[in-house]
């Protein structure tokens, strides 16, 4: 079992193949619960490169020939049960996005502050209990992982018995933060009639898929405050068009920013970060704000970040 299932989902898959077949586990049949952990856009890199390979078994048989496929990984390998496995990937998911919404929530009060964000989590990260990674302050998270796996383990509590307070509050504030942007743009303009372009619509760097992205709400924002919208994403425009087929799909990020009121920078791709004063002069207004921290200031002098 490779899929993200609910805590006692294999189990009971065991017992119907029981029911069904005549036949015992462990005997004539094996099954192992065995999570992947693998970032979309670098799936391949981290399947021949993990940090840990969780196996659980309840059948010793099973046990042995999937440490013998994993022998040459290198990677510590935690045996466990077939529950304790589903919970380790849901545990882990449902802790990256409560780390992201954190920050976000640091990042917010921050900025009211007049404090750098991305400083605050240099400093964080160097302690070895908390490291750096996933204190990217932003527009949020999105994919397809996040949100269901939180809101599936925040049910399963809730049918045990029990409640998730911080994950409940994690998802609320992801919900929240990809309008701050709106709320930073407005501060600085009025927005009806205005062009906006946005760079970056997937949900993160090299990829295509816009599942949940946050992009989708700052969008649906711009369009209900009467707003023109030209976007540009050098994987995911096909994607989004399925979503919002009525918006302008450039090229190009110069065509983007072309006679534009104001730019949004939700996504952090690459090429976004050899941007220049001189490429933001085709836009009418010179407000940029980013939801990712993208631009370098040697490069671009004048811009804002949604929470630092």
């Amino acid at each position: 079992m490779k899929s993200t299932v609910v805590p006692g989902t294999t189990e009971s898959i065991v017992s119907i193949i029981e029911k069904e077949s005549a036949k015992k586990y462990g005997q004539d049949f094996g099954v192992c619960v065995n999570p992947e952990f693998l970032r979309e856009g670098r799936a391949l890199h981290d399947f021949m490169n993990p940090d840990r390979i969780v196996i659980g078994t309840g059948d010793k048989k099973s046990l042995a020939q999937m440490e013998d496929l994993y022998k040459d990984f290198g990677a510590p390998i935690v045996r466990t049960n077939l529950m304790t496995a589903e919970m380790i990937k849901y545990a882990s998911n449902a802790f990256l996005a409560s780390k992201i919404s954190f920050i976000n929530e640091l990042g917010n009060l921050c900025k009211k502050l007049g404090v750098d964000t991305y400083k605050v989590a240099e400093g964080m990260g160097y302690d070895k209990r908390i490291g750096r990674q996933f204190l990217d302050a932003g527009i949020g998270f999105g994919g397809s992982c996040f949100r269901k796996d939180a809101e599936a383990i925040i049910q399963k509590a809730k049918s045990s018995g029990t409640e998730m307070r911080i994950l409940q509050s994690a998802l609320q504030t992801n919900l929240e933060q990809p309008i701050k942007i709106i709320e930073v743009l407005e501060k600085r303009t009025e927005l009806k009639g205005k062009t906006v372009a946005l760079l970056g619509l997937a949900f993160k760097k090299d990829t295509d898929d816009v599942r949940d992205a946050p992009s989708i709400c700052v969008i649906k924002d711009l369009l209900a405050k009467k707003c023109v919208i030209n976007a540009y994403d050098p994987e995911a425009t096909k994607n989004m068009k399925t979503i919002f087929p009525s918006i302008n799909y450039t090229q190009n990020v110069q065509d983007a920013l072309k006679g534009a009121d104001a730019c949004l920078i939700l996504t952090e791709w690459e090429e976004f970060k050899d941007l220049k004063d001189d490429d933001f002069f085709r836009m009418k207004g010179k407000i940029i704000i980013e939801g990712r921290r993208v631009l370098q200031r040697e490069k671009v002098k004048n811009f804002e970040g949604i929470c630092w």
